[in-house]
């Protein structure tokens, strides 16, 4: 008697079959590894932007409430003008 792997079923050996078989689960398993690498990236990226996001609306709120105080400064010299000129 021979081995499994070299009785043969019509041309096709039992171990080109398994080999067949091993090659394309290593094909898939690579595949499924980049596939999630991928993913974790597009999220690592995705926080990424969210974190960035919110940091510039921070600083678009600081902003906007440092031009209010010098609008309020602005309007304080115009009036301290107008009261030292009608004086």
């Amino acid at each position: 008697m021979t081995a499994i792997e070299h009785q043969e079923l019509k041309g096709i050996t039992v171990k080109n079959i398994i080999v067949t078989v091993v090659s394309t689960a290593s094909i898939v398993a690579s595949v499924m590894t980049t596939y999630f690498n991928l993913q974790n990236n597009m999220n690592q990226l995705r926080d990424r932007q969210e974190t960035t996001d919110r940091v510039n609306e921070i600083r678009l709120k600081v902003l906007e409430s440092q031009i209010n105080i010098l609008q309020q400064q602005v309007q304080e010299i115009k009036y301290n003008k107008q009261l030292i000129t009608k004086s």
